[in-house]
């Protein structure tokens, strides 16, 4: 496999990164972002978006960042628009670029942005004729491109459909984003493949997002018994530490306490029809233990019927 001489970075950090923070971020400190995310050597940043403060609060003081930033030669500054309102805010502040949005999952679309794709479309078309008008350059960015948290994985013919619907409209460039985290080079081949079969003369570009952190097994300890410690392992979430009794503590290894053992620790994971066969099993080792004690007592003891057990068992 080739690989590219030259790699163009976009950091969507001060918008993509902090929109979701629960903790109200103050507009000096993304202004301060900007101006390091540019002295590290980055030219295309995505400062702010455009859009309602009802439903994102953390970019209410998109004015106050993109008038607050110290602009530099060769970098250009993007915003997110979804809507005419918000071009019509955006244009004052004059950005190098604005950047629509559209999902290849129809149940993202819908939960995202409360319409289809086709609408989310029709809703682009006025910004994307008014942004060429106004000689200001036009990304589109294509959400859940390889994978949706509704839907799973999804078909590239569906991305390819997205993609033509952004070129018919006017969108200059095309950005395929893996948004949860769960792209693979496979995956991410196809979708770009795709989009890039449109058209020829699309310009395509891949996003990728950092998955959330999972607590993936990463210890293999023993399995704690009653009686000891047994060969059979199991996951630990999160790096957790097994720690068992000390050896004077243990009962009696006995098949007994053993199977007793077992029953309780893994009860919690049984299913009614196996929960009721694995007691099954350890009654019949309760009567099978009362039977053992029974024919070999060296001292004669009555006998009565048991309520529970039909057999016979020694009065204690």
């Amino acid at each position: 496999m080739s690989l590219p001489s030259r790699v163009q970075l976009i950091d969507v950090g001060p918008r993509d990164g902090l929109q979701n923070e629960k903790t109200p971020v103050p507009a000096a400190v993304k202004i301060e972002l900007v101006h390091r995310l540019q002295a590290a050597g980055l030219q295309e940043i995505e400062v702010t978006s455009y859009v309602s403060p009802k439903w994102v609060p953390q970019m209410a003081d998109n004015h106050e960042v993109m008038s607050g930033i110290t602009r530099q030669q060769g970098v250009a500054y993007s915003v997110l628009t979804p809507n005419l309102k918000g071009f019509e805010a955006a244009v004052l502040d004059q950005p190098d670029e604005i950047v629509v949005f559209g999902s290849a999952s129809e149940a993202f679309s819908q939960r995202n942005i409360n319409c289809s794709i086709a609408e989310s479309i029709d809703r682009f078309t006025p910004v994307v004729q008014a942004a060429l008008a106004a000689g200001i350059r036009v990304r589109g960015a294509m959400s859940c491109t390889v994978g949706c948290p509704y839907e799973g994985d999804i078909a590239s013919e569906r991305v390819a459909y997205l993609a033509g619907l952004l070129k018919g409209i006017g969108v200059q460039r095309v950005d395929v984003a893996d948004t949860i985290g769960v792209g693979t080079p496979g995956k991410v081949q196809r979708a770009l493949e795709a989009t890039l079969s449109t058209s020829a003369s699309t310009t395509c570009r891949a996003t990728f997002t950092t998955p959330t952190a999972r607590r993936w097994p990463t210890r293999w300890p023993r399995c704690n018994w009653a009686c000891g410690t047994s060969r059979r392992r199991l996951p630990v979430w999160g790096a957790v530490r097994m720690r068992r009794a000390p050896p004077a503590t243990w009962p009696p290894k006995t098949w007994f306490t053993c199977c007793r053992a077992w029953v309780s620790r893994r009860a919690s994971t049984w299913t009614s029809s196996s929960m009721r066969a694995r007691m099954s099993a350890v009654s019949w080792g309760v009567r099978l233990r009362r039977v053992w004690r029974w024919r070999f007592s060296t001292s004669a003891l009555p006998l009565q019927r048991s309520p529970r057990w039909p057999g016979v068992c020694p009065v204690e």
